[in-house]
């Protein structure tokens, strides 16, 4: 009983921190998300159900650490961005996204935990924050499609972008923060449909 709860709340918490979106969803945030994405709604939908199936399953595992894992899906294609202690678990976490139905590909970027790292949590805050604040202060850049996570000072970026010319824009911002270590763009440019 104390599992299934803990498993609610924190369902319930990477809902409001990740900003996951779904068609009952009222909030004007995760409306104007939905709006500007350059996925289709019925996408969108399919990619919020496989996100919160592979953390679900994260949560139930006694080996995966699923708050040391972000998990990033557009359409189908998943992203596992986050770190690790044991080998094993980012075995296991692998393992169990590719078995997850809807799953049409597994990328990851897991590092493992180094205790003697230069680069701590408050580091990785501050580098996600400056890459977010030159995404939001560039016009050309719908910076909503760009999620971005900083692992062991190393920027990744993920997401859908409209234009060959807004990816590498992206890039090239991250690419001015100092302090990193090194940019992982996850980017792909949008279908015309």
């Amino acid at each position: 009983m104390k599992k299934k709860l803990c498993s609610a709340l924190l369902l319930t918490l990477s809902f409001i921190i990740t900003g996951c979106t779904t068609i009952a969803t009222t909030a004007g945030t995760s409306l104007y998300k939905v709006a500007v994405d350059e996925r289709k709604v019925g996408t969108i939908a399919s990619d919020t159900k496989i996100t919160i199936t592979i953390l679900t399953k994260f949560i139930n595992d006694d080996l995966v650490k699923a708050q040391d894992i972000s998990i990033f899906c557009y359409e189908g294609n998943v992203y596992l961005v986050g770190e690790y202690e044991l080998k094993e678990q980012k075995k296991r976490s692998l393992e169990i996204t590719k078995g997850v139905e809807g799953v049409k590909s597994v990328s990851a970027y897991l590092s493992q935990k180094d205790p003697n790292s230069s680069c701590g949590t408050l580091d990785n805050l501050a580098i996600t924050t400056k890459v977010k604040i030159k995404l939001l202060g560039d016009i050309d850049i719908l910076s909503t499609n760009v999620d971005v996570e900083t692992v062991n000072c190393t920027v990744v970026l993920l997401g859908i972008v409209g234009s060959e010319q807004e990816l590498k824009k992206v890039i090239d911002h991250a690419r001015k923060v100092t302090g990193i270590y090194g940019v992982k763009p996850f980017l792909k440019k949008a279908e015309l449909h």
